[in-house]
């Protein structure tokens, strides 16, 4: 019989590996949950209601693949302490530095005011004005920049990513098939056939789980938090829950989109929003919420990740832990890329269709590029040491990279040419 004294030492043991896990979690949980943003939201509803369960196999073999990619950016950020920004100028010069800047500071830029859309739209289900939630957006994302320390807007961020669960319990609530979802949503099938528009959905899901501004946002996290050499296997435990907990919050919306509002056309989570309150007011409720906080979450790390790049490469101040007049360049970028692009979805009439579209093509640009670099990054011995990337992570990265690069030129292809696979 185990002794009392054994169980204690046991209990104690477990619980400092918990405290520590929690201490050192964040960055990878936040980045990876923020990928499910508003554009990511409308992408898995939009592949239920087209395909049903039939996609789910695919999003699951995304965990692996996301988890490389960002444990990369999380190593490389521990061990130099530079954000991605400021490698890339130091490792590949000026011109490529600029490059990555130039480009990932327009699509970041893009890419927040699609967040906008999706909050607004989300809101205006519930009576509430555009004008309103972008004050109350704006408002709420000033004050968590503003307490001046990471720790305290990590642990606000890290609430909202719970928040993004709420689309769990509305897929128990539809009552799906679970013997239909195993033969048809886990074994590998392309339903429908390969064409254009598989091949758009499948795409698509990649670019929803894998984008540029994540490799900058956590690299530049992990390096305001402080995390050490010792706290990799912590961070790598971080980035891992980070990228199953957000493939899994992917598959209940499929689920949910899978069961109620299969064979219907869905151009965004707002519109599909509505049609389940149809359904089920619950359930229309729980989408507009998450859709809401999806695009919040985004929101909080594309323009969090836009002034870290700045500050890195001009030399300014770039830490939350400083207050506004110790980097008042730092929170300057911030506050007038959060504003503009808030006022953007204010304009009546703005082509907010035509911006979505060029974020894809933009996004397309710069991804093969990010992960290039970031590998290149990886396998300098004098940089990195023993945290080099060894040969069985430099071919399962190498492989995945080329994978994508080869996947993104066919998107492009297909953006510009829509019927190059028909």
């Amino acid at each position: 019989m185990v002794s009392l004294s054994k169980l204690y030492y046991e209990y104690r043991r477990i619980w400092k590996a918990v405290r520590l896990f929690l201490i050192i979690s964040g960055p990878g949980i936040v980045v990876m949950v923020a990928d499910n943003d508003a554009g990511g939201i409308t992408t898995y509803a939009a592949t239920g209601a087209k395909y049903g369960y039939g996609l789910i196999w695919f999003l699951l073999i995304l965990v692996p693949i996301a988890y490389y990619v960002q444990e990369m950016t999380m190593r490389l950020g521990v061990v130099t302490k530079r954000g991605h920004a400021e490698a890339v100028f130091m490792g590949f010069g000026s011109f490529w530095g600029w490059f990555s800047l130039l480009d990932l500071i327009l699509l970041n830029w893009l890419t927040l005011v699609t967040e906008f859309i999706g909050m607004t739209a989300a809101l205006e289900i519930f009576g509430v004005p555009p004008y309103l939630t972008v004050l109350a957006v704006c408002s709420l994302m000033s004050i968590m920049v503003i307490h001046g320390r990471y720790w305290t807007w990590e642990k606000i961020s890290l609430f909202f990513c719970a928040i993004n669960l709420i689309y769990i319990p509305g897929a128990f609530i539809v009552k799906p098939s679970v013997s239909e979802i195993i033969h048809t949503g886990i074994i590998p099938n392309l339903p429908g056939g390969f064409g254009n528009e598989l091949f758009f959905y499948l795409m698509a899901n990649i670019g929803t789980t894998i984008a540029p501004w994540m490799i900058y946002f956590q690299q530049s996290a992990v390096v305001d938090k402080g995390m050490k050499e010792k706290d990799i296997p912590w961070g790598r435990t971080d980035t891992l829950f980070g990228a199953v907990l957000t493939v899994v919050v992917a598959v209940f919306i499929i689920i949910v989109t899978g069961t109620v509002l299969r064979g219907v056309e869905i151009e965004s989570a707002a519109q599909a929003s509505v049609m389940l309150m149809k359904t089920n007011e619950y359930v229309g409720a729980f989408m507009a919420i998450g859709l809401f906080d999806a695009g919040l979450l985004g929101a909080i790390c594309i323009s969090l990740a836009s002034s870290w790049a700045f500050g890195e490469v001009f030399g300014w101040a770039h830490s939350l832990n400083y207050k506004i007049k110790e980097a008042p360049w730092f929170y300057g970028n911030y506050f007038i890329t959060l504003f503009s692009a808030g006022l953007v979805v204010l304009i009546p009439k703005a082509p907010l269709v035509l911006i979505t579209l060029f974020v894809q093509v933009v996004a397309v640009t710069l991804l093969p590029a990010a992960l290039v670099f970031l590998i290149l990054l990886l396998n300098d011995k004098k940089t990195m040491g023993e945290y080099t990337n060894t040969l069985w992570q430099n071919l399962i990265c190498t492989t995945i990279s080329v994978g994508i690069i080869i996947l993104s030129t066919l998107y492009g292809v297909t953006i510009l040419f829509p019927d190059a696979f028909n």
